[in-house]
């Protein structure tokens, strides 16, 4: 007896369960300028909705990633995912002039791309001139519900973003470099999660 077409489709999804769907991660990005103070001094740095680092990113493996980036400060932005697989959505890799004009301000763009076949900590920045060096954070791709880590759950995550601070303006110092053929001009300090560390005689570090 010949079972029909339905009947072997039942017969197949029985067989062979589907997976957990994957879901569809939204963030919303707003690149704007923000007072910040770090070894004595306080100047104005390019931010991702006023933090430094930006905001992480978690989702899971074969999630789809929309984020909106709205550039409200004077200077074109794009933003490079450092490490995602671009499979068909090379236009959301973000280097500016390659893989896609860059969002003028006051304008915005959605990035779209889906994380196949990856898990881990990556690293999303600012892919144009030195932006990338106050606007920069963390990617986190959990397994898919119900896959395992390939090692024993740890107690506890943390997020640990490594970085770098200039007295100067960052923009000032790779435009010097370019105009003198030499190279830029080195960090006044290194940073972790934004931080410096404590600098005696200053009310924040």
């Amino acid at each position: 007896m010949f079972m029909s077409w339905v009947q072997m489709l039942l017969f197949v999804s029985l067989l062979f369960p589907t997976s957990v769907q994957s879901e569809i991660r939204h963030y919303s990005f707003t690149v704007v300028l923000k007072n910040t103070t770090r070894l004595c001094a306080t100047k104005p740095i390019v931010t991702v909705n006023g933090k430094f680092p930006g905001p992480t990113l978690y989702a899971r493996e074969d999630d789809n990633v929309l984020v909106n980036v709205t550039n409200l400060i004077k200077d074109n932005v794009t933003i490079h995912w450092h490490g995602v697989k671009q499979l068909r959505t090379g236009w959301s890799d973000g280097p500016a002039y390659i893989t896609q004009c860059p969002i003028q301000p006051g304008r915005s763009y959605l990035y779209n791309f889906t994380l196949t076949g990856q898990r881990g900590t990556l690293l999303w920045h600012a892919h144009i001139s030195w932006l990338r060096s106050t606007m920069h954070g963390a990617i986190v791709i959990l397994p898919k519900k119900g896959v395992p880590y390939p090692f024993p759950k740890p107690d506890k995550q943390k997020v640990i973003v490594l970085g770098e601070w200039w007295k100067a303006d960052a923009e000032a110092v790779i435009n010097e470099a370019l105009q003198t053929g030499v190279a830029p001009n080195v960090s006044d300090a290194h940073t972790i999660n934004g931080h410096t560390g404590p600098v005696p005689n200053c009310s924040y570090g």
